[in-house]
């Protein structure tokens, strides 16, 4: 089975089953600032687990691309991955654990084909205040799951939520493929390092609610969220040892063979994390991602350079990374359209990028290695000559600890850290930054901004260019960040007349007025949407009067009025071709 057989099979299974099939959303988050990028399925839905009303009904079902940072120097091994995509249905205040089960068990059993003796499933071991989960385990055996293939296990690998300090949150139970090796010891389970077990599929019964004071009390909306990894699914089908076996990978790493004029097999690693980042790099920047100094931009440099740095040792020399892009853009464009739609410019950027990296590459390790002297055998390399590698070679941090490690050193990143400080005003050195604010907590203030983002868009429009686009938004509670198409500066009479108008027509108190209504029709009214593929058969369409129309799944304030006064406090440049605002409301 290929991945397409899989993503349809398993779309078909739940549309037949009375759901809705819904697009992918963007890899950058919409509407929440609390990651740098979606995480999980669940991520685009928290509005409507949170008990907004989807568009597409109660039960949902879809294929999303998702990107996880953390693991990233783990990438590399026979399961870590940067990009991947998560297989995903709900049920939302509709049927709850038992249907739920018997949905997994009748895809696993009956369509995957995987025989009921390889599975082994989790449920909930209860704590002071919330009951083991019998329940569940009761459902799983009445579809003939034995009393050795169910574990019970705590908080740690068996709860979910809430996504923020409070709110919706619940038990989970996860299914498990045994590939019928002997158990390592008496206590060997699902939780167990060995590798027996590969978890397959995850499936959170958001039952409670979890208040200020950390009490748990059941909700009246319970929602199921379930979460299926496509890459390991594809593995355990094929009967396939790494996610890299997989045909997800074979193009990509043929190609790499190709260019290489080198075997997979004897250069395992930087095959597989050379293709792990340029399929992460290609999808971001079919996003609108563009390489930069923070925030995802950061993210995306870093793959890209670290990638670079694995072709050289391969001994790939001139511009290559343009070339894999094209397999990955081929193989996934029917499954995510805006790949093929943004070719060009996801070619030119991987390209400049690249191309800028290597033309310091080769400095960067000479003084790297003049560094290296310089310690006099310390075994530390100080924060200063580091940050200088940064600073004058784009050497990321992490690819200068990288190299450091080969070499038996360590950096010192406090002293790092510090002056990363100083030579800028914020900044990032690790994987999974995160923001106060966000949809998990959509408070009065991060609802007024979200709407004033509304109004800052038809502004520019208006007063700048028709033709801007929204390129990228980030709501805290403090302030609201706005990143829009424009090759220069906006001059000081453009912000006066933007915030001006703004506050004109907060002062006239429009009604922001929801309505449910098809794609097509809502395309008739010119409404505007970022991320056009991920929208269904039926959409939520925010009008303000005249002002503004568009497609959006986030928190707004009933009238413009609710607002208060809208400040710009910053206008600046976000990347080549990319403005930035940064406001105030209130």
């Amino acid at each position: 089975m290929d991945a397409q057989a899989l993503r349809d099979a398993y779309v078909n299974f739940f549309v037949e089953r009375g759901h809705t099939h819904i697009g992918s959303a963007s890899l950058i988050p919409e509407n929440d600032p609390t990651v740098l990028f979606t995480t999980a399925g669940m991520h685009p839905l928290v509005p409507y687990i949170l008990g907004e009303k989807h568009p597409g009904g109660r039960r949902l079902v879809d294929f999303q691309k998702c990107i996880r940072t953390g693991d990233i120097e783990e990438v590399g091994d026979a399961s870590h991955l940067t990009f991947f995509e998560m297989l995903g249905n709900w049920s939302l205040g509709d049927y709850f654990k038992k249907e739920s089960i018997e949905y997994s068990f009748g895809l696993l059993t009956d369509v995957l084909k995987i025989d009921i003796n390889n599975l082994a499933v989790t449920a909930f071991e209860g704590e002071e205040g919330i009951p083991k989960d019998t329940e569940t385990a009761e459902f799983w055996k009445s579809r003939g799951i034995r009393d050795d293939q169910i574990f019970f296990y705590g908080r740690e690998h068996n709860w979910w939520g809430p996504a923020g300090q409070t709110g919706p949150c619940g038990p989970d139970t996860e299914i498990f493929f045994d590939d019928g090796r002997p158990k390592c010891g008496p206590d060997c389970g699902p939780a167990c390092k060995c590798g027996k077990y590969t978890e397959i599929w995850n499936n959170v019964f958001m039952q409670y609610s979890k208040d200020t004071d950390g009490r748990f009390t059941p909700l009246r909306q319970k929602n199921v969220d379930t979460g299926m990894g496509l890459e390991r699914v594809l593995c355990v089908v094929n009967g396939l040892k790494t996610v890299y076996d997989t045909s997800l990978f074979t193009g990509i790493i043929g190609k790499l063979e190709e260019l290489s004029g080198k075997k997979y097999g004897d250069f395992t690693r930087p095959f597989r994390i050379i293709a792990d980042h340029l399929r992460a790099s290609t999808f971001l920047l079919g996003d609108g991602v563009v390489p930069a100094k923070t925030g995802q931009g950061y993210i995306l440099r870093r793959l890209i350079r670290r990638a670079s740095r694995y072709m050289s040792s391969l001994g790939m020399e001139g511009v290559n990374m343009h070339k894999i892009s094209e397999v990955i853009v081929s193989e996934y464009s029917d499954a995510y359209p805006e790949l093929g739609r943004n070719r060009d410019l996801i070619f030119a950027q991987i390209t400049a990028e690249e191309e800028r990296f290597r033309r310091t590459l080769a400095k960067g390790l000479k003084r790297f290695d003049e560094m290296v002297s310089e310690s006099g055998g310390s075994g530390e390399l100080g924060g200063e000559a580091v940050f200088r590698l940064y600073d004058t070679f784009g050497f990321p941090i992490e690819l200068t600890q990288e190299l450091a490690a080969e070499r038996g050193y360590s950096v010192n990143t406090d002293d790092f850290d510090s002056r990363f400080r100083e030579h800028q005003e914020k900044s990032r050195s690790g994987s999974d930054q995160t923001f106060k604010g966000g949809l998990a907590d959509a408070g009065e203030q991060t609802t007024k901004l979200h709407t004033a983002t509304h109004l800052l868009n038809a502004a520019l429009k208006k007063f700048v260019d028709p033709g801007i686009q929204q390129k990228g938004s980030n709501i805290t509670a403090e302030r609201l960040r706005f990143d829009f198409n424009l090759d220069r500066k906006l001059t000081s009479e453009e912000l006066k007349s933007i915030e001006d108008y703004i506050n004109e027509i907060i002062s006239q108190d429009i009604p922001v007025v929801c309505e449910e209504t098809p794609y097509e029709e809502a395309k008739k009214r010119n409404a505007v949407g970022v991320f056009q593929d991920k929208y269904g058969e039926i959409v939520k369409m925010y009008s303000i009067g005249d002002v503004s129309v568009e497609l959006c799944g986030g928190p707004h304030v009933k009238s413009t009025g609710e607002i208060g006064c809208f400040k710009i406090i910053k206008e600046e440049s976000s990347a080549a071709g990319t403005r930035r605002i940064k406001a105030t409301v209130g």
